[in-house]
């Protein structure tokens, strides 16, 4: 207890009610698909398209994640995790400098192949120096100002040179302790002492895209290369990555990354011959997109055992199992699975510019070179495309914090008179709260078909895409803005020019009866998302929103009650209990995510003696009821119009989507 000595009035907090219980979010989306670049198989977060395309990549023509993920953030999307994907035979690009590295590009590709290295040695330090007659590894200089520990040092004497590691300072003596006596030297003459570091310039297709300055070869010093420049995925535990991950948003990898080759005693041997680096760019090669070989497992991983080995486990995370463990994610779609890919876009060649003969002559960037073509990725069958959906849902429904958002395929979206037949069928093969359906695809201005130089193909500066990157993004902003009771329909969508597919209002409500959500143009509101349908057979689940606030309460009641694990089994726990849960529900009635007149109409929690007989407490178990009345969206608004004894009449008639 406090104890005072000064008079006055003081406050205390008194409480001893446990912690409220605040709702999760539920805007977040994870994607699965195909990049440029970017770590493989791994959930990345990212907040925007610029973090996306720093991490993963540019759009380019054998995948839609970049499409998507750019839908996303234009329809109010605030944060996504990505996986990336792609077979065995990916590889990343390289090129060894001397025996013992090697710079990599920093992820696999065909894209490291347009990368080219240059390395430049700095001196940074300098000092007169003399050698030490007695002990070859004790140098005298005049200063040792700018000499740091485990920095390199080279001391010449005209044209001969020794390297040695610098282990510690001797200030009273103005002495360089090394470690290793230098031989080749000497001792009688004057020499010249300089510390060596390394600069690595990157080259991107020609120009220069990033220096990375003051890197050292010696493991104990805080610039050491295969550390400054290192993958922050590499030797770590995905599941401990990504739970990290949030906190290294702003963190881009490098372009290249430099790994050893060697042992450290093999490594400091190797630094005692003169080295000069590359004085010209160096291309890297060896890079391949692994993307001809895809496989439905690469989008869907093996379920292992727990117990399986850590190499065994690894392996088997891959694709949407990657993304599974992801607990903020309420939102996934993969929408590579119906990759069909195109032709690149060629880029036609500028105009070289005439100079003014009046004017100085302008110095002119690297000339850029021809981008490298990699593998395309195989055209999926129905079958391979439903296996893929199918886990999406399965999934899901074992986590039941999130749905599948699923795209219907192109060719049962793409006009002619079997339309509602081929949608039927493939909406026929899920029968889930978990899922959604969305058609058709969406057309989106193409970024590599309106990008400077570049020929439109067939007069065409649209690509046709999945419709789930808009969806995810409708979805997060109206959880963001409103919340996640209300439906994310009726709403524009940005960045969508058209869709594949026309639909007339008969057409339309056939399959919205078949719970297929439809995007569909209307006269003079542009493009919309007019559906708002799981694909549940059940009435309870009919709708995306509902299953989702439902998902939501119970996670967040799940995540917020684990202070009562180990609390005593008596009636004050089960009255906090209560009170917190019921203070969470009166919130979202208060908000409108439940219906009723009052509180007790929209919700009830019961924790009482009856259902927690001593019998069951002596057991360690203690039992909540919670029953909650969700609101559920009005699809259809009916106007009546009629004639009354004093003129026309107009009566307005809502009917609840429960009851339609």
């Amino acid at each position: 207890m406090r104890i005072f000595d000064t008079p006055g009035v003081y406050f205390e907090r008194a409480d001893a009610s446990a912690g409220g219980i605040a709702a999760l979010r539920t805007d977040v989306a994870g994607f699965v698909g195909i990049a440029e670049r970017g770590p493989l198989h791994l959930a990345v977060p990212v907040e925007s398209v610029k973090q996306f395309n720093a991490w993963f990549g540019a759009p380019f023509e054998s995948g839609y994640l970049a499409y998507s993920a750019r839908a996303f953030f234009e329809n109010g999307g605030r944060r996504l995790w990505a996986v990336r994907v792609a077979s065995e035979t990916a590889s990343s690009a390289s090129l060894p400098l001397g025996a013992a590295w090697s710079v990599e590009a920093s992820s696999p590709g065909v894209w490291g192949n347009d990368l080219a290295v240059r390395v430049r040695q700095t001196r940074r330090a300098q000092a007169r120096a003399t050698l030490d007659a007695v002990d070859p590894r004790r140098v005298r200089v005049d200063s040792i100002a700018g000499f740091e520990l485990h920095s390199l040092v080279e001391l010449r004497q005209g044209a001969s040179s020794a390297r040695a590691i610098l282990r510690e300072l001797d200030a009273a003596g103005s002495a360089l302790l090394l470690d290793r006596g230098v031989t080749g030297l000497d001792p009688r003459l004057p020499a010249r002492a300089e510390t060596l570091l390394y600069s690595i310039e990157v080259h991107d297709a020609g120009p220069l895209l990033a220096v990375f300055a003051d890197l050292s070869v010696v493991v104990e010093h805080p610039r050491y290369a295969p550390r400054v420049l290192a993958q922050p995925w590499r030797d770590r535990d995905p599941v401990h990555y990504f739970r990290a991950a949030r906190d290294r948003l702003g963190e881009a990898p490098p372009p290249v990354v430099v790994r050893e080759l060697r042992s450290a005693a093999q490594r400091d041997a190797l630094l005692l011959p003169p080295e000069t680096g590359l004085p010209q760019p160096e291309p890297l090669a060896g890079g391949a997109d692994g993307l001809a070989a895809l496989r439905v497992a690469d989008f869907i991983g093996e379920d292992v055992s727990p117990l399986a080995s850590d190499a065994a486990q690894a392996a088997a995370r891959r694709g949407l199992r990657a993304l599974h463990e992801v607990d903020e994610v309420s939102l996934v779609a993969v929408p590579d699975i119906h990759i069909r890919p195109e032709p690149p876009v060629r880029v036609r060649p500028v105009e070289p510019c005439v100079p003014d003969p009046c004017l100085p002559p302008p110095v002119l960037p690297a000339e850029a070179r021809a981008r490298s073509i990699g593998d395309a990725p195989p055209r999926f069958s129905a079958a391979d495309i439903y296996r893929v959906q199918a886990t999406m849902v399965q999934l899901c429904e074992a986590r039941r914090d999130r749905i599948a958002l699923l795209d219907a395929p192109l060719e049962a979206c793409s006009g002619g008179t079997t339309l509602a037949s081929a949608l039927r069928s493939w909406r026929g093969r899920f029968d889930s709260a978990f899922g959604a359906l969305y058609a058709p695809w969406v057309g989106v201005v193409d970024p590599l078909r309106t990008r400077p130089g570049a020929a439109a193909r067939a007069g065409r500066l649209t690509r046709a895409i999945p419709p789930s990157g808009h969806v995810a993004g409708a979805y997060a902003a109206t959880d963001l803005s409103r919340g996640v009771h209300v439906a994310a329909a009726n709403a524009p969508l940005e960045w969508a020019q058209d869709a594949t597919l026309a639909l007339d209002g008969e057409r339309h409500g056939l399959l919205n009866s078949l719970h297929v959500n439809v995007i569909r143009a209307l006269p003079g509101r542009g493009l919309r998302l007019l559906g708002a349908r799981t694909l549940s057979a059940d009435t309870d689940w009919r709708f995306v929103s509902v299953r989702r606030l439902m998902s939501m309460i119970v996670k967040s009641l799940a995540t917020s009650l684990q202070w009562a694990v180990f609390e005593p089994n008596d009636w004050r726990t089960r009255a906090k209990l209560s009170l917190v849960a019921g203070s969470f529900l009166e919130e979202l009635w208060r908000r409108g995510a439940l219906v009723g007149d009052s509180a007790a109409e929209a919700y009830f929690v019961r924790c009482d003696d009856a259902l927690n007989p001593p019998d069951a407490r002596a057991r360690g178990e203690l039992l909540m009821r919670i029953g909650v009345a969700p609101s559920v969206p009005m699809e259809f608004v009916v106007l009546r119009i009629g004639r009354d004894e004093n003129g026309l009449a107009l009566s307005e008639d809502g009917a609840l989507g429960a009851a339609a």
